[in-house]
């Protein structure tokens, strides 16, 4: 090897040993505080997950990155939240995917009603091309998305009488989230669809001001739900509830490669291991709402999809046979 040709290697192996010093110096001094935020409570399983992921990225990142938790909507929620993330604040936003609709119209056709029939199903989607390629589109509209299967639960409804097909709830106030797509979903089922924040819900119930809500089983015993007059759960399955993690990319794209894969990391397992939890405690949940005096019914559910026949069509924005290309993931998958 030439004089040279030596020199140029040497000079390459100190530039890149420079380099990677400078990454590493980096990463040593970065600190970020992030504020995350949603809706359930302090009870409930979606809390609990949120808190010991913020633990875990807390202590793997060796304090660099902190994350404070907000449940209860003490910080903006819903889509207030997630247009922090779009505006670039140090911000996760966990929300259902329709409120990434409004940025990205076929996340509205993941989370439309009575899709799913179980919840490995939709897990299995969110890891295909179609939701791949769903979500290179958000983050061109600036939202990066580390998760979207915090699954719940399914949603059912939750009423003082007994609900088994959509001409029962017809008159009938059912709360919702503000949610196009919640609404269009109880409008379609029948009811009033009626959007209060959830902390005016139970007192609304309570009050007369409606006639029920919809939730699921973890969301009925986590908020003690079954406490008030409603005490029917009609088990239609509208909607299956899961919250995807949002972070602005303008933020996601300064934080430092190392910490990057440690956040993704932990809010991943962080949902499988949620959802295993779920899976396990729901016939138990179910049987500590009859001990107080909860009724649990089946619907007719040819009669509930029929009326939600409109709401597959697809809409402004989606991509054209975007209903087609789910039904026929899901249809493979059975």
């Amino acid at each position: 090897m030439t004089i040279k040709k030596t020199l140029s290697v040497l000079c390459a192996g100190l530039l890149l040993s420079l380099g990677t010093q400078s990454m590493a110096a980096q990463s040593e001094d970065f600190k970020l505080t992030l504020k995350l935020s949603h809706v359930f409570s302090p009870a409930e399983q979606l809390t609990k997950s949120m808190d010991a992921v913020a633990a875990s990225i807390l202590e793997k990142t060796g304090g660099a990155i902190t994350i404070q938790t907000f449940p209860q909507a003490q910080l903006p929620a819903y889509k207030e939240g997630v247009e922090q993330v779009v505006r670039g604040a140090n911000f996760i936003s966990v929300e259902d995917p329709s409120f990434i609709g409004d940025y990205v119209p076929d996340f509205k056709a993941l989370y439309a009603p009575m899709l799913y029939r179980s919840f490995d199903e939709y897990v299995k989607l969110t890891q295909t091309q179609l939701v791949a390629d769903m979500k290179a589109k958000a983050e061109a509209q600036g939202i990066k998305i580390l998760a979207l299967d915090y699954i719940y639960g399914f949603r059912n409804l939750i009423t003082q009488k007994v609900i088994t097909t959509p001409d029962d709830l017809k008159g009938m106030k059912i709360r919702t989230p503000g949610s196009k797509s919640y609404i269009d979903t109880l409008t379609a089922m029948g009811a009033v669809a009626t959007p209060l924040p959830w902390g005016e819900t139970l007192s609304a119930v309570q009050q007369g001001v409606v006639d029920g809500l919809e939730g699921s089983e973890f969301t009925n015993i986590g908020t003690k739900v079954y406490e008030g007059p409603t005490k029917n759960v009609a088990n239609t399955h509208h909607i299956l509830g899961t919250c995807g993690v949002y972070i602005s990319t303008k933020v996601w794209d300064s934080i430092p490669a190392e910490y990057q894969a440690i956040i993704q990391d932990e809010f991943s397992k962080g949902a499988n291991d949620m959802v295993e939890l779920l899976k396990s405690q729901h016939g138990g949940v179910v049987k500590e709402l009859e001990s107080y005096g909860v009724k649990f019914n089946d619907v007719d559910g040819d009669a509930f999809r029929s009326a939600l026949a409109p709401l597959y069509i697809e809409q402004p924005g989606m991509t054209p046979g975007v209903f087609k290309t789910i039904f026929s993931e899901l249809d493979s998958m059975r």
